[in-house]
Parts: structure tokens; C-alpha cells; sequence
């Protein structure tokens, strides 16, 4: 929908401020907000922005560029809006972005980004044969139609060195869980989830429509995603272009493995641990109990929460394409810099995580604020994974 089509949306915010803070005793949830501390880079800000533009009372502009380009659509401010103007929010800054891209007015970094992806099929400019390389020397097969899951592993899971880690956890676990499951390797594509969240609809598409393709071609009924951002958007976008698949996060694929006795977590993981709610997996996919169940269910870990979580979780920074063109970056307001320092003040030895881009911040955060011997950054699988053997 064009941004002019929202103009008696924009009406119905009130400017009242709640999106800037989750409560009254915490800081601002907006993670952009936060980390440039102007009344532009929230919510309302970027409402009144918006307003103006359609008003005339403002040019379109890279200065208005790099102010929608900041949000990592978290959907911290979708959370604490007390009217009817939440259902709208994320919808109008996706048409502000599509519109600056319209109109060419781009960062450097988005257009390298996007441009890349089209190009590659990933951000990293890897060959594609290389996509299931993380699985060698593993029991993991190719999908086939007797399989009930496909697990899809996303650009993270395959390329990035860490996240290649996290995904053969996770592979080891479905192994030692029972699960039938199967990978596509070079066959698997890009879920397009941060070309659509950047405002590039069209390559959204491309990239939808392949994966699409593939799963009616092998008979995929059922997907379990390593990403947030991939659930999220083969839940609620894929359908609309003719999906007709299930998709579940691991943690819930493993929560059920754990309760029917399936895993055992014999030898347990005897450490303090906090949870970092990814926002596409909570705020977005009303998910917050799988992962906690899971590390429940561990002997010997202690689960701690940090003051703000679940809802009123704040964002590692890494949503919306941020992950790759580090628009938050830089100091120590920096979101993940932040919450590092929210999981250093519950006392944890481990900060818990379910998102691979969360993962790749955080351990990011950790470094810069010198805690590499204090605090780790451990993926729920991998807990699982140490406490089990797999």
C-alpha cells in the first residue's frame, strides 16, 4: 500500500509518546531512538516525518532516508501504542522505504546490499553449491517427500561462520530427537525477508516465488526454520503468494521433542543463563514460551530474566536488514551494546538467544564491551546440544 493511502491512518496517531518507552521505570524501547536519542528516529517521530511529507510540508530527501532507514522494525512501539494506530505502524515506515527507494534515495549500504542479493541470491556473494556446506560430516540428508519437516536454514545459517555452527547444532539435535527431516542445500534460496522489510517488494517476490516453487515441486508440507525471520515471513507472507506450508520455529520443534521424552538432557548445563526474546519471534509471531520452556527443562541451568523482556524485550539491532548494513553501529548506545550490558546486571554466565542475526550482534556487543571473559553468547540449540551429546 502507497504511503498516500495511509494518510487517515497517520491521523489516528495521537503523538502521545508511548512508543518511546516500554513502561515507566525503563528506558526507551525504540532501538533507533535509543541509540541516536532524537525525537525522529522513534516511532512518532517517523509518524510526523510522514505526515509532513504527504502534506508537502517536507521534501523527500536523504536526510528522510536515513531517518526510516535507522528502524529495525521490532515492533517495540507496535507493542506500547494504546490505539487503533498500531495496527498500522510497521505498514506505513515499509511504504516511507518503498517510496525512498522509488525515488532512488538510499543509503550506499542498502543499495550494495540489495544489489548483492539479487545478484547472488545472498548477502555474502557465495556460490550457491556452498549453501549446505555446514552439514558435511554430518548424518543430515537432502529433503525428500517421505520426510515430514524441511529444515530451512536461511543465509545466516549457511554462510556466516557462526551462524553455519548454530545450524549444525541444530541439525545434530533433529538427529538425536527423532525428527524426519531433510535440508535443500544448493537448492534452498534466500526467504527474502530483509529485502521486503528494506522497502524492495519486487525482489521480495523473486526470491519468495523460487523457494515457493521448490517446495511444490518436492511436496514440502511442512518447514522448521533456524531463523525468526524466516518463520515470520514464511507464516505470514508466503501465503499470499500460494504457499501451502506449516512453518514452526526450532524452539517449538524442541520444546515438544523435550516433553515427550525424546531428548534427554542427562548431563544438563550447570550455569546462570538469560533469554533474549528475538523480536520476530516474539513481538512479531507471539512466541515466548517455547525457548524458555526448553531451557527449563535443562537440570542445572538457572533462568533469569532481565528486566525488560518478552513484550517490552529490547532489539539486538539487527532486524530489517540492520544485521548486514549496520545502521545502529558504532558506540556504546549501540542496541546490542545495551542489552549486553541489561544481561551483565542479572548475573548470567550466558546470554540464551534463538535468532542467528541475534546471535552474530550480541557475540558483536560482547567484544566491544571487553566481557569476552565474563559473558558468552550460546544459541538454545547449542544448549541443548551440550546438555544432551548430540
Amino acid at each position: 500500500m502507497p504511503l498516500q493511502d495511509h494518510r487517515e491512518h497517520l491521523r489516528l496517531c495521537r503523538l502521545c509518546g508511548n512508543c518511546r518507552q516500554a513502561g515507566t521505570t525503563y528506558r526507551a524501547i525504540c532501538p533507533a531512538g535509543e541509540r541516536f536519542g532524537f525525537d525522529a528516529y522513534y516511532s512518532r517521530g517517523r509518524a510526523i516525518i510522514a505526515q509532513k511529507l504527504l502534506d508537502g510540508r517536507l521534501d523527500w530527501a536523504m536526510p528522510v532516508a536515513d531517518v526510516v532507514y535507522r528502524c529495525t522494525m521490532c515492533g517495540g512501539c507496535v507493542e506500547q501504542c494504546p490505539v487503533e494506530y498500531r495496527d498500522h505502524i510497521l505498514e506505513i515506515f515499509l511504504a516511507l522505504r518503498a517510496e525512498c527507494l522509488d525515488r532512488s534515495l538510499i543509503s550506499s549500504a542498502v543499495k550494495r546490499f540489495l544489489e548483492t542479493l539479487y545478484a547472488y541470491g545472498n548477502p555474502w556473494k557465495a556460490p550457491r553449491e556452498h549453501r549446505g556446506d555446514w552439514a558435511t560430516g554430518t548424518a543430515v540428508t537432502r529433503y525428500t517427500p517421505a520426510d515430514e519437516f524441511l529444515y530451512y536454514v536461511g543465509c545466516v545459517g549457511s554462510y556466516d561462520p557462526r551462524g553455519m555452527q548454530v545450524a549444525r547444532s541444530l541439525g545434530e539435535v533433529l538427529l538425536a530427537a527423532g525428527v524426519s527431516f531433510g535440508i535443500l542445500g544448493s537448492e534452498e534460496g534466500c526467504d527474502g525477508n530483509e529485502a521486503r522489510l528494506l522497502g524492495e517488494a519486487g525482489l521480495f517476490e523473486y526470491l519468495a516465488t523460487e523457494n515457493i516453487q521448490t517446495f511444490q515441486r518436492l511436496g514440502v508440507r511442512r518447514v522448521v526454520t533456524l531463523s525468526p525471520h524466516s518463520y515470520h515471513v514464511m507464516r505470514h507472507e508466503y501465503p499470499r503468494l500460494g504457499a501451502g506450508v506449516e512453518a514452526i520455529h526450532y524452539t517449538q520443534l524442541l520444546r515438544d521433542a523435550l516433553a515427550a521424552g525424546r531428548l534427554n538432557p542427562v548431563r544438563g548445563f550447570r550455569r546462570r543463563v538469560t533469554y533474549h526474546d528475538p523480536c520476530f519471534l516474539g513481538r512479531h509471531a507471539g512466541e515466548y514460551d517455547a525457548a524458555r520452556a526448553v531451557l527449563q527443562s535443562i537440570p542445572g541451568l538457572d533462568l533469569v530474566e532481565m528486566p525488560r523482556n518478552r513484550a517490552n524485550a529490547f532489539c539486538c539491532g539487527g532486524g530489517a536488514g540492520n544485521f548486514y548494513v549496520g545502521a545502529l553501529d558504532g558506540t556504546e548506545r549501540s542496541p546490542g551494546r545495551i542489552r549486553i550490558r541489561e544481561a551483565r546486571e542479572t548475573g548470567a554466565e550466558v546470554v540464551a538467544v534463538a535468532c542467528p542475526s541475534c546471535m552474530t550482534m550480541l557475540e558483536d556487543a560482547v567484544k566491544a564491551e571487553g566481557l569476552e571473559e565474563r559473558i558468552a553468547v550460546k544459541d538454545v540449540a547449542e544448549i541443548v546440544s551440550e546438555s544432551t551429546g548430540a
